[in-house]
């Protein structure tokens, strides 16, 4: 065989701004959609109409519901862990073996301050966290997207409740995480429940503290002695 018979390879496309463009309003849509009205809730046509893009390209784009409906978790997930994991590296680097209240604070306040400074898409993805959370099917997608994170945290737990049960640590930490799901999601009942009619009127950052308190004392009572 000569070189002549060997077809040279094709290098294959780097894809164009338009096209990354498409792929990120089309993931956006259905990170809304999603959020609002969890995998069944959500159309394909919707997630079209919304992105104001063809079917086919949410085909295209995002291949099946079900692996697009997984891309839309995983998309955020990468960045959450990274900010997750980076606050509880600096914080031992700085500070040495962290108490109860900084392991929460690592885990809680990365995800507001990006609630905070990320615009509306990620309170939509704190909603689709919520649903995936609620129905077991996707318990593989937690698995992939969130667990490897949680593990890291849930240790550093342990180290400070070592004569609590596992499962009740694992409990303390997921009313936690509801905690704060519900804060980026639902702060306007706060304000509705302490009498203001109208939108919520403070930031996650004014709450965040507040939430940490509250996530800390939940711990101490439950697991204590």
């Amino acid at each position: 065989m000569t070189e002549t018979d060997i077809a040279p390879r094709k290098r294959k496309r780097a894809p164009s701004k338009r096209s990354l463009e498409t792929r990120a309003r089309i993931l956006d849509a259905a990170e809304r959609l999603f959020a609002q009205g969890g995998f069944d809730g959500a159309s394909m046509r919707d997630i079209a109409v919304t992105a104001d893009v063809p079917v086919a390209l949410v085909n295209f784009h995002g291949g099946a519901k079900e692996t697009l409906f997984e891309t839309v978790v995983a998309r955020r997930a990468e960045t959450l862990a990274r900010h997750r994991l980076d606050a509880l590296e600096s914080a031992k680097a700085d500070h040495g073996p962290l108490d109860l209240r900084a392991v929460l604070d690592c885990f809680i306040r990365p995800y507001l301050n990006l609630a905070a400074t990320g615009g509306a898409q990620w309170t939509a993805y704190a909603r689709l966290i919520a649903h995936v959370s609620a129905d077991e099917r996707w318990r593989p997608i937690s698995e992939r997207c969130f667990d490897p994170t949680v593990a890291v945290f849930v240790a550093e737990l342990i180290a400070k409740f070592p004569k609590a049960e596992t499962r009740r640590i694992a409990g303390a930490f997921v009313f936690s995480i509801s905690a704060m799901l519900s804060l980026a999601t639902s702060r306007w009942r706060i304000e509705a429940m302490a009498g203001d009619s109208g939108e919520a009127t403070s930031g996650l950052d004014e709450w965040a503290d507040f939430l940490i308190d509250f996530c800390e004392g939940g711990f101490r009572a439950a697991l204590a002695g």
